[in-house]
């Protein structure tokens, strides 16, 4: 079972099947009685879209050999030594082949400028678009966008072509009647319909998922394809499918214009997209969190650490807020935020309220260019104890950074706080500190000594607190944590 991106070539992931069950609810808007007028209207201006790309030898077989051996066969072993001794002089090489992946496209400009999925033209070596009248033409990409899996091209078709418009994505709700054009397993264009069955869907395709998913029938091909609104106005580009077998169960998934207005203007400006950034290390808010700080409920994103020099320090931003909105936009989450953040240009004015000693403040940020990605290298740590200090109130092992600790786990000069190096089976901290942490904060108190805990834990439990906040460095990062207390 797949989750899966709807062209002919990609897919990976989860999958599941439903059951849809009528009642005799009202709707909000009856259906049309036909969608054939609207089908008209917008379907020529819906492409097909093949790309071609270069592959050598059929997939699978080794260097030198054009054919196939199972995974592990002896003989696989046998001639991989026989070519690693002789080479491959004198052997046939295999003669390029080529593998076509089909999807789907509208035209969004009567210049010729396609907008479709980046999975749909990834590595292509060729890309051509059909129009609706079968007509051909050999397309550039201009530019693409993996993180939210958009691309546009560009067609020359020497006349004025028929062209969309975007519809406010923001606008749509579920229960809504939506159609999608496209071009299904290759058979060209194809009309279904259905209603929005939910939006805000995260299914784990990109770091922005923010789906609209809908009951329309959408298939294999129908990638890049748009989702129009009653109006004929496009709210959606079709990127993936939820399934068991490869084809509709009635739960497909549609980028919301609004993402893609953003992204396809970027690209046809400059061929590529440039994201705001704030320079903050986030996580979301658990109800342990929440309690802990004095929130009404688990909402918002905690800033756990602030990147030196960045918009966010610049701004005023410190570890242990909680952003509560940002531009306008409430804020549920730490994905959330960050992709609010990522759809503000670099350099743009923002307001936004942080949660900060038990009360809203507001701050003002100017964002900044968002850098290339880098993944933090994680070590687990030893549990070994050494000389260590038991902690009572939070069943604990624990001990003060010396020079040989230090040296022994790996731990850099400027990290200050107390070790964590055992927990006791069945505490109840045990789900959420883990040997190897590193408590740097109790309370706000900045800690260097295992009895500095001990006496925070026991303060914040005299005062009946039901949490007590905590800010540790797990494998080279930061986060808050919101320890539950037993009041004696």
């Amino acid at each position: 079972m797949s989750l899966i991106a709807a062209s002919q070539r990609r897919g990976a992931g989860l999958v599941a099947a439903a059951t849809l069950m009528w009642s005799g609810l009202a709707l909000a808007a009856p259906a049309p009685e036909s969608f054939s007028g609207l089908a008209k209207e917008v379907s020529p201006a819906v492409v097909n879209i093949a790309s071609t790309q270069e592959a050598r030898g059929p997939q699978g077989a080794a260097p030198g050999m054009p054919f196939d051996l199972p995974e592990g066969s002896p003989f696989q072993e046998f001639f991989e030594q026989f070519r690693q001794q002789f080479g491959d002089q004198g052997q046939p090489q295999p003669a390029p082949r080529s593998a076509t992946a089909l999807g789907s496209g509208f035209i969004i400009d009567p210049a010729g400028y396609v907008v479709t999925n980046n999975h749909v033209i990834d590595g292509a070596s060729e890309v051509s678009v059909r129009l609706g009248d079968d007509s051909t033409y050999p397309a550039e990409v201009v530019g693409s966008d993996p993180q939210t899996d958009l691309a546009l091209l560009k067609i020359d078709a020497g006349k004025p072509l028929p062209a969309l418009e975007f519809g406010n994505s923001d606008a749509a709700e579920v229960g809504d009647w939506v159609m999608a054009v496209g071009n299904p397993f290759g058979l060209g264009g194809t009309v279904t319909a259905g209603i929005i069955s939910a939006r805000g869907r995260n299914i784990q395709a990109g770091p922005y998922d923010d789906f609209l998913q809908v009951d329309a029938s959408i298939n294999r091909g129908n990638s890049g394809g748009p989702l129009f609104d009653l109006e004929g106005k496009v709210i959606g580009v079709n990127t993936a499918i939820y399934s068991p077998n490869g084809g509709s169960v009635g739960i497909g998934f549609a980028t919301p214009s609004n993402m893609v207005k953003s992204v396809v203007a970027q690209l046809r400006e400059s061929g590529s997209v440039e994201r705001g950034w704030l320079g903050v290390q986030i996580q979301n808010v658990t109800p342990d969190l929440a309690e802990a700080l004095g929130l009404d409920e688990a909402a918002g994103a905690i800033v756990a650490a602030v990147t030196p020099d960045s918009p966010a320090e610049q701004a005023g931003v410190r570890s242990g807020d909680v952003i509560l909105d940002f531009a306008g936009q409430d804020i549920s989450d730490g994905r959330e935020l960050a992709r609010v953040v990522a759809q503000q240009p670099a350099d743009s004015e923002a307001e936004m309220n942080v949660w900060r000693d038990g009360k809203a403040q507001a701050l003002s940020v100017t964002t900044g260019r968002q850098p290339a990605a880098d993944q933090l290298a994680e070590s687990a740590a030893p549990t070994t104890p050494g000389g260590s200090y038991r902690s009572s109130a939070l069943d604990a092992q624990l001990a003060a950074l010396t020079p040989e600790l230090r040296a022994r786990y790996g731990i850099t000069e400027d990290a200050e706080g107390v070790l964590v190096l055992d927990i006791q089976e069945g505490s109840v901290f045990e789900e959420s500190l883990r040997p190897g942490d590193i408590i740097r904060k109790v309370e706000g108190t900045t800690v260097t000594a295992p009895q500095q805990i001990e006496r925070l834990v026991d303060e914040a439990r005299s005062t009946s607190k039901k949490a007590v906040l905590m800010l540790v460095s797990r494998n080279g990062a930061d986060l808050f944590l919101g320890l539950k207390l037993s009041v004696a």
